[in-house]
């Protein structure tokens, strides 16, 4: 009978985080998140295989948690309100946790489908599905129906408010957010596109 593990996969990916945040991601190694844990590397090793798919894990979990607060906003009754709050979350969420938002600057779904079919394949293939949901209803509510416009309004607008500062390590300006909401109203709220 094997033993139980001693460590769980949120504990391996909260110390996977912990290093990333500290000295940055290119010192999340199997060895460096071992020694945060005090756990032998072969455990790493064992359950993720490689230090790549350590780091695709801890995507996917940072993609799930960031888009709690995403889902939520777009749920706001008022179709005016729930895209200001959904462009802004991106930008506050990024300002945040800069070391997440960088990570998920990294890679793309797709990137990670290809590296990893068998180990990621079913849970990707959904990542995105009540986002993409959330997005189609605020599509339909804006009166064109148009799920570019909500696309380009809730990801392109407030990805492009934040990549900069990110990319340098610097700060976001708490202007980014008012910008993005001002920006992404223009987008879905504009009869005229």
């Amino acid at each position: 009978m094997a033993r139980p593990a001693k460590f769980d996969a949120d504990q391996i990916l909260d110390a996977a985080a912990a290093v990333a945040a500290e000295s940055g991601q290119g010192a999340v190694t199997v060895t460096a998140v071992a020694a945060r844990l005090g756990a032998p590397s072969g455990s790493i090793y064992h359950r993720y295989g490689s230090r790549d798919l350590l780091l695709a894990h801890l995507w996917i979990r940072t993609v799930r948690r960031f888009q709690e607060g995403f889902l939520q906003a777009a749920q706001t009754g008022d179709l005016a309100e729930a895209v200001r709050r959904a462009a802004a979350h991106t930008v506050r969420w990024s300002a945040e946790h800069p070391d997440e938002a960088r990570l998920l600057l990294r890679y793309h779904v797709e990137d990670l489908r290809l590296a990893w079919p068998q180990e990621l394949g079913e849970e990707l293939s959904r990542l995105n599905t009540a986002s993409v949901a959330a997005m189609r209803r605020l599509a339909e509510r804006s009166g064109h129906g148009d799920l570019e416009r909500v696309v380009f309004a809730l990801v392109d607008i407030p990805l492009a408010a934040v990549r900069r500062h990110l990319s340098r390590s610097g700060a976001i300006p708490e202007q980014a957010a008012r910008m993005a909401e001002a920006a992404a109203l223009a987008v879905v709220l504009e009869n005229d596109l």
